[in-house]
């Protein structure tokens, strides 16, 4: 199966869709890192948010009785 100008034409048309203008790639890469480094601190904080609840929490654990023979 050869290729024909058609398929040329196409290939060629979503090239310049993702490769031109202004580094669009490399624009997109890296709001996507950035949005990465945000989860990442957004899950930190949450987890030292957790762990200063946990410390806050009151301890409501009823005694062990002792067991008498």
């Amino acid at each position: 199966m050869a290729i024909g100008p058609w398929q040329i034409a196409i290939i060629l048309v979503i090239a310049v869709l993702v490769f031109g203008g202004r580094g669009k790639i490399s624009g997109i890469m890296g709001d996507f890192g950035k949005g990465i480094t945000s989860f990442k601190k957004g899950l930190k904080e949450g987890a030292e948010d957790v762990k200063d609840a946990a410390e806050d929490a009151l301890d409501v654990t009823p005694p062990k009785e002792k067991q008498e023979k």
